[in-house]
């Protein structure tokens, strides 16, 4: 007999004995950075604290801009933009 996987688990979704990861569940709030956001040398690509800001409400997410983005950072994504860590927004907000 083999046995069958979880169907309540997977990559994207552990199950409840797994540790690793970020402190907030996804879902919940996210990671939240803050500063200034920076232009990239790619068009259209804005960078804060390291983070390539993927998505979000382009009316606050300018360069020059102080602000507070909830989201996630995806480090196997790929971007046309050479610099920083992908960060999919969530929300948005000045600071």
């Amino acid at each position: 007999m083999t046995s069958q996987p979880d169907p309540g688990t997977s990559p994207s979704r552990p199950g409840p004995s797994w540790k690793g990861g970020p402190s907030t569940p996804p879902g919940v709030g996210g990671t939240v950075i803050s500063g200034t956001v920076q232009a990239g040398v790619e068009p259209n690509c804005l960078l804060l604290d390291g983070h390539l800001l993927v998505g979000g409400p382009r009316d606050v997410l300018k360069a020059g801009a102080r602000v507070e983005v909830t989201g996630r950072p995806e480090p196997g994504m790929m971007t046309t933009c050479q610099q920083g860590t992908p960060f999919v927004v969530e929300s948005a907000r000045p600071a």
